[in-house]
């Protein structure tokens, strides 16, 4: 099964970007992001449109 979500790193890694490109990709509304306790997450299905070009 794959993950619904994942950590900033994870997603940073994917994508081959760092942690600041994540979070202004976030704060630009083209991934979405949720926190839960501490920690932020990315929905997993915001990256493949991204990469799809559909943000």
């Amino acid at each position: 099964m794959e993950p619904l979500a994942i950590s900033i790193n994870d997603a940073a890694k994917v994508l081959s970007l760092g942690r600041t490109s994540i979070y202004a990709l976030i704060g630009e509304g083209r991934l979405d992001a949720f926190k839960l306790g501490r920690r932020m997450l990315i929905k997993t299905d915001s990256i493949r449109r991204l990469i799809n070009g559909q943000v």
